[in-house]
């Protein structure tokens, strides 16, 4: 019955594809979650009235930070070209997107966690600082804990923004679905390729926001 609506598709290709879709979105998540909660605390902690107050610091990886997540992925993959070969030694596969998808995304996301503990109420941070507690201790006690529903829910969307940038990455030589969807689907005028690479991607999306969901709301304690 798949066959009849879909006669142009590889199986074996498509779940190959699906294989390095997930592998890339993997690795590149656990990267930008380690990644972001960095700089967010680096950008929470050194801004105004806060533990590490330092502007010329904050005011660096603000920039650093508005830069790169302002920077379309696909022109980002373009411009990290030689630094993607020398850290990987090639520009294709799987491997040669990880780069250009960490520095995409870490940035948005370090932004979500930033934002995630200036919601935490103040008055937690300052009970922990009278009963002199040491800043790791603050870090690790109360200022993850606390805002680990907002961490949570923000690494699902920047996982979702992820699976989308694979697909472009595809595009020029990555694997995985977006690689298929375009040599195997568009380029040769075979819509039912394109058309299950695109339902797979959907499968992935759904999951990755429903095992967020869940996550966040185990965790969330209003």
């Amino acid at each position: 019955m798949v066959e009849k609506f879909f006669p142009n598709v590889n199986w074996e290709r498509m779940w190959q594809a699906t294989y390095e879709t997930l592998y890339m979105t993997g690795i590149s998540v656990l990267a930008t979650f380690v990644l972001g909660i960095i700089l967010g605390l680096l950008l929470f902690l050194t801004s105004k009235d806060n533990i590490w107050e330092n502007k010329v610091i904050n005011t660096i990886i603000s920039a650093l930070v508005n830069i790169f997540r302002s920077i379309p992925f696909i022109i980002l993959i373009v411009l990290l070209i030689p630094f993607t070969k020398f850290i990987v030694g090639t520009m294709i596969g799987e491997d040669a997107a990880l780069p250009a998808l960490i520095i995409g995304a870490a940035p948005f996301y370090a932004r979500m966690v930033e934002i995630g503990l200036r919601e935490i109420n103040k008055g937690v941070i300052e009970a922990a600082k009278s009963m002199g507690a040491k800043t790791s201790t603050i870090i690790l006690k109360v200022l993850l804990p606390e805002s680990m529903p907002a961490l949570v829910s923000g690494i699902t969307v920047t996982a979702i923004s992820l699976v989308g940038f694979t697909a472009m990455a595809g595009v020029i030589g990555a694997g995985g679905l977006g690689n298929l969807a375009y040599l195997e689907g568009f380029q040769r005028s075979r819509f039912d390729v394109t058309l299950m690479a695109t339902i797979v991607i959907l499968v992935i999306v759904f999951i990755i926001q429903f095992i967020g969901d869940i996550i966040t709301a185990k965790l969330d304690k209003r």
